[in-house]
């Protein structure tokens, strides 16, 4: 992460500048990004609970209540601190702009083309669809016009994406037909190669731009926020626990009472959406279906749902609103209790090197016996725990003797390309 030294040794010292005034009175950044990187560590574990862990129990206990917690909310928490980082690229506080604003701009399509080439490979396995580091390629891309605004408006533009988008993609994917889509896919030469196109990353896949860059987005707000400020952690204690009630909450007010959650369960096993027409295998229920196929069908009402991956403003708010606090109190409570930070050391270095572990894990899943598409067949808690151990185990032994992870490393050494640029 980004390190900062003081290499001013003369005895005397200059006058500072207004910008270097409001620096000084910012607490080094690490203390604040090792909360990030335990948020990213923790999106990781949620991922694998997503592909190896067992099926939560309706009532269950606290581990079926994080299990159904991680589901479609992990990779959220994923696209959100996504965001936060291409804000570490193109400068937190202050946009780059001049030279260094188009080597940062360089750094992310460079970024974004490996993880394209990365993620179409693995989506070449048996894993399918399900891996997101494609989609993140795009969401990269989409994110370049935005990274000079400031703080507020892309607040706004978040909250535009959030409650516009959810509509825009289901008329869309309302006026596709089988035909259209087998028509584009066949000129598409991404989906050709590996069955996950451009029409799959922008509207139909598991984590579809037209829905997901208002998790980007809010990420990249975050990342502009000053969080060791106290005015802006009271802003964010209060909005992010207020999205969660409002996404959830009238969600589920709305479908009682209108009688939509009955009709979207009855219309579960029909999935009669663009994405179903593309492989009819999606209708068994594999991890890889079609974004809101088996919450809307041919009605509406998936729009009010906030199922994990429906695509809903409300699913949308209310994974946002648990992004958002998840960042907030794992960025204070490091900070207050020092002991902590010690204790979660090992984890957290789990989050410096996410993509290594994302796709290791990945790796080993096509490993296991049974289909890869969905959790193996050998998927438990007991695998989970292996899964999480393991990962931690590998973070804090590697981190001992290399500053990022093997993958984050060959990331970091394409991007040096982009010092070329003038």
């Amino acid at each position: 992460m980004t390190e900062i030294e003081s290499t001013d040794k003369t005895p005397r010292r200059p006058l500072p500048s207004p910008e270097s005034a409001t620096a000084t009175e910012r607490p080094a950044p690490m203390a604040r990004l090792v909360g990030v990187d335990l948020a990213r560590a923790l999106a990781v574990f949620g991922m694998f609970a997503v592909h190896v862990g067992p099926a939560p129990t309706p009532g269950g206990g606290v581990g079926d209540w994080f299990l159904e917690l991680a589901s479609g909310r992990a990779s959220a928490l994923f696209a959100t601190l996504a965001g936060f980082s291409l804000m570490l690229i193109a400068g937190r506080f202050e946009p780059k702009t001049g030279l260094a604003g188009r080597q940062a701009r360089a750094r992310i399509v460079i970024r974004a083309v490996i993880l394209l080439v990365l993620g179409s490979a693995l989506a070449m396995t048996n894993f399918g669809g399900a891996g997101i580091l494609n989609f993140y390629a795009v969401y990269f891309l989409l994110a370049l016009p935005l990274l000079r605004l400031r703080a507020r408006t892309l607040a706004i533009i978040a909250v535009t994406l959030a409650v516009v988008t959810p509509q825009v993609a289901y008329v869309t994917r309302a006026l596709l037909t089988g035909s259209v889509v087998h028509s584009i896919d066949s000129w598409d030469p991404i989906a050709r190669l590996c069955g996950v196109g451009v029409l799959d990353l922008l509207l139909l896949g598991l984590y579809p731009a037209i829905t997901w860059m208002t998790f980007v987005v809010t990420g990249m707000t975050l990342g502009r926020l000053d969080l060791s400020s106290g005015a802006v952690r009271r802003r964010l204690a209060v909005v992010g626990p207020a999205m969660i009630a409002f996404g959830y909450g009238v969600s589920w007010l709305a479908l009682r009472l209108t009688g939509g959650a009955q009709k979207i369960m009855a219309g579960m096993p029909a999935m009669n959406g663009p994405g179903a027409m593309k492989d009819p295998g999606m209708a068994s229920g594999s991890f890889d279906s079609p974004v809101g196929g088996g919450l809307g069908g041919p009605d509406a009402w998936g729009l009010l749902a906030a199922e994990p991956h429906s695509g809903s403003t409300f699913d949308l708010i209310g994974s946002l609103g648990i992004a958002i606090t998840v960042l907030l109190c794992l960025t204070v409570a490091l900070e207050r209790l020092q002991w902590l930070r010690r204790l979660a050391k090992p984890v957290i270095a789990v989050g410096t090197m996410s993509l290594t572990l994302y796709v290791g894990h990945i790796l080993v899943i096509l490993a296991l016996p049974g289909e890869a598409a969905t959790p193996p067949q050998s998927a438990s808690a007991g695998l989970l725990l292996c899964f999480v151990v393991g990962a931690t185990v590998f973070a804090a032994v590697w981190s001992r003797f290399f500053r990022r992870g093997p993958l984050e490393y060959l990331l970091n050494s394409a991007t040096k390309l982009a010092n070329r640029v003038r």
